[in-house]
């Protein structure tokens, strides 16, 4: 039986470093052996995730899959979490969640073992939600975010680009006076100290207006 690590962190370093060694000491406190890591940096959104497939193409039947929290396993609509969960199911691996402490124990056959698994298995199934619910917010709260500020940039008489965010008002007043001078693209973008592309783009905008 080998333990099957998963870890879904940030982008920042510190966090997988810190989720790792909380997992590393809590298969050690289980008696857990045979450890392999799986860290990526991929939404919990998506089913289809790089070491997410490698782990589940590398279990064999019995295996332990140790996760800190449902939701860095999954923040999956229900049915890609229904998908999931029948993977699972069909390699025949144990879910053991680290903040979830009935996970801990294994089914032994015995009717009190089978109804530790309903119970296990409907905790999971909630937290499950909740974490979808919670993703849903976040993202509802940031386009509300963003549609609030443009509502107030267009009150104010603010120029917005065409993905909504307010153009660089200074930025284009300063191509433009260097093109009235006859600045090529390079020259401009090293007095501007940004990109060719920007500069490409901030042009193009300006000759549309």
């Amino acid at each position: 039986m080998a333990t099957r690590i998963y870890l879904r962190a940030s982008t920042k370093e510190q966090d997988a470093e810190r989720a790792k060694e909380l997992l590393t000491a809590k298969a050690a406190d289980l008696g857990l052996t045979g450890i392999t890591y799986y860290i990526e940096n991929v939404s919990g959104t998506k089913l289809n995730r790089p070491e997410l497939n490698k782990l589940l193409d590398e279990s064999k039947q019995d295996d332990v899959i140790l996760v800190e929290s449902v939701d860095r396993l999954s923040r999956l609509s229900q049915a890609d979490f229904d998908t999931l969960k029948t993977k699972l199911k069909e390699k025949g691996l144990k879910l053991i969640v680290a903040d979830l402490p009935t996970t801990y124990q294994s089914n032994d056959g015995s009717i009190a073992g089978q109804v530790l698994d309903c119970i296990n298995n409907m905790l999971v199934d909630l937290m499950a939600t909740m974490a979808r619910l919670d993703q849903e917010k976040r993202v509802e709260r940031i386009k509300q975010g963003q549609e609030k500020a443009k509502q107030l940039a267009l009150s104010k008489g603010i120029e917005l680009n065409k993905g909504g965010r307010p153009k660089n008002i200074e930025l284009r007043t300063k191509v433009k006076g260097y093109m009235e001078r006859g600045f090529k693209a390079k020259e401009i973008a090293n007095q501007c100290d940004c990109g060719l592309a920007t500069v490409y783009r901030t042009i193009k905008e300006i000759n549309a207006s």
